[in-house]
């Protein structure tokens, strides 16, 4: 698992290899720069003991300073470069996330809340940008360190290198007994911060649903209990962490005083030169700051573990709803028939079809009303048509191709589909009318408008068509909403237009005349009215009346009214409604 991941990072670094491969340099140049400053100190400490002359100590200190300053210049290189490829990678990520999550179907954000899609794909990929630039720029810093730094080292004095680096294990043994522990509490803070989210995601959307109930307090509550449990996590990751730290830094510096302990002796003993103890007193510092970040250096990668894990929860899953190897491309012109042929469906995890042995056949041109009870299945086949759900082949039919076999651009420029939730985005009508053609003109605007009747009721809006209907059209009733909805699935001229409760906030007379002027011209759909409102579906050319998942009667208003069966007891149960109103 530890090596997938790695190869998960290697494969998000390898388009920006170049920029890694240039800052690794940079750092590469100014380690051995930075090995060399100490020589000279070295060199300069000696001839101030024996020469009269100071002239070259000042050029050492010149050639010091010199050397120091490209060093800083080579360094913010590198930086900017190391963590320029972490920006980059998270960029990449963002735009590989957003467009995978186009391709799902909608099956997928039911089964995970919107609040941790977005947590994964802001502070989860935020932790992979920290681990591919701060992580990177410390792993390759402190192997050059060791790598240049230990064999000058050793050739000054290897009694003294090798007693003062005997501390450095007992490092990476600290580092590797909190390294479980680490991950574990990494994982933990993720999720505590993903149900946080998902909170205040579901608050924001029902904030008004909140106040009519009163229950400011309980969702107060409820934050509060998050809050604290996130708090609590960030406080066990936090407490080892700290921990861990210090004792890395702790061990380094005892490191040093072992040196300064040996040290003084072995000059006393003429075993090295002043100079040489200066020198390996600032080659054993260099080595303090690269192994004390290597405990940051770790829990940055205990961090992108974790992240990389939750990222790739979303990129490997695959869609279930994809064209197939060679998909069929519909003839055109499309005539807009539609049929099922033993039509069968069952949601995952459900032992109870949807959809049972389910037959119909609607011809081009032709308005069909589904009508039943709730949970008939009416909202499923609505659903299956435009392949919403993952249905089995030979199943579906549009103007006789496999619904499963037909290109699912083509399929879904051949359906115009307004679903119950009439979903509106947070911008002006005239853009969520155009929102499937975003070229249309002012004037195929209002068409549409017109014929979903709601072009009225817009003129007298604040701004007309360019009026912005607030977040999810909360601006608008719910009639408007729908309407609105409707003349936005006008707008691409789809042969077949599917309206699964769409017009359930519209009265009666208003919905029999949107199906009507659907219904007429040359240019008329195919339209599937599902709907409880009997008034509008008694005008449709047929009607299928369906029960758990099954048509149990199909004809017209007048040959079903007369008939024994569910659409009678619906049709008086909708007349009683009438009168008593």
């Amino acid at each position: 698992m530890a090596r997938s991941r790695l190869q998960k990072l290697g494969d998000y670094l390898r388009p920006h290899w170049r920029n890694a491969v240039l800052g690794i340099i940079a750092l590469l140049v100014v380690n051995a720069v930075g090995v060399y400053v100490p020589l000279l100190i070295k060199d300069a400490v000696d001839q101030l003991r024996q020469a009269s002359d100071f002239a070259p100590v000042w050029n050492s200190i010149v050639l010091i300073f010199i050397l120091t300053s490209l060093m800083w210049f080579i360094r913010m290189a590198s930086r900017i470069l190391l963590f320029g490829v972490g920006r980059q990678v998270e960029f990449d990520l963002k735009q590989n996330i957003f467009q995978h999550l186009l391709k799902l179907e909608p099956a997928y954000f039911y089964a995970n809340p919107a609040g941790d899609l977005i947590n994964k794909a802001t502070s989860d990929l935020d932790n992979i940008r920290r681990l591919l630039g701060f992580a990177v720029l410390s792993i390759a810093n402190t192997v050059f360190a060791y790598a240049l730094t230990l064999p000058v080292m050793l050739t000054i004095n290897v009694k003294l290198t090798l007693w003062s680096l005997s501390i450095y294990p007992l490092m990476l043994v600290a580092v590797q007994l909190f390294s479980d522990r680490l991950r574990t509490e990494q994982l933990a803070v993720q999720e505590e911060l993903s149900n946080l989210s998902e909170l205040i995601q579901e608050d924001m959307s029902g904030m008004a649903l909140i106040k009519i109930y009163a229950q400011e307090e309980n969702e107060r509550t409820a934050f509060h209990q998050l809050n604290q449990q996130l708090l609590q996590a960030n406080l066990l990751l936090a407490k080892s962490r700290n921990t861990l730290f210090p004792i890395i830094q702790s061990l380094a510096y005892v490191s040093l005083l072992v040196l300064l302990w040996l040290g003084t002796r072995a000059i006393q003993a003429q075993e090295i030169t002043i100079g040489g103890f200066v020198a390996l007193i600032l080659y054993s510092e260099r080595l303090v700051f690269p192994t004390a970040l290597l405990g940051f250096t770790i829990t940055a990668y205990q961090r992108g573990e974790v992240s990389v894990d939750r990222i790739e929860s979303i990129l490997t899953v695959e869609p279930k709803i994809q064209n197939s190897l060679q998909p069929t491309h519909l003839p055109t012109p499309i005539q807009g028939k539609l049929e099922a042929r033993h039509l069968n469906y069952t949601y995952p995890g459900s032992k109870v079809p949807a959809l049972k042995d389910v037959n119909f056949s609607i011809s081009p041109g032709e308005t069909v009303a589904i009508v039943g009870s709730i949970g008939s299945g009416k909202s499923t086949l609505a659903n299956a048509l435009p392949r919403l759900l993952d249905i089995a082949p030979n199943q579906l039919f549009l103007d006789g191709c496999d619904l499963t076999q037909i290109d699912l651009s083509d399929l879904r420029g051949a359906i115009a589909y307004v679903p119950q939730d009439s979903f509106l985005f947070s911008t002006t009508v005239k853009n969520n009318i155009s929102y499937g053609d975003p070229t249309l003109p002012l004037s195929k605007i209002e068409t549409v408008a017109k014929y979903a009747q709601v072009h009225q009721e817009i003129l007298n809006f604040p701004q007309n068509y360019e009026t912005v209907v607030g977040e999810r059209g909360i601006n608008l009733s719910g009639g408007q909403r729908q309407r609105t909805s409707l003349a936005r699935a006008l707008v691409i001229d789809a042969p077949v237009l599917i309206l699964d409760d769409a017009l359930s906030s519209v009265d009666n007379q208003t919905a029999t005349d949107i199906l009507h002027n659907l219904s007429q011209g040359s240019d008329r759909k195919t339209v599937i009215f599902i709907s409880h409102q009997l008034s509008a579906a008694a005008t449709s050319d047929r009607i299928l009346v369906m029960d758990k998942g099954e048509i149990v009667q199909s004809g017209t208003h007048t040959e079903l009214v007369q008939q024994p069966g569910l659409y009678q007891s619906l049709w008086n149960q909708h007349q009683l409604e009438e009168l008593l109103h």
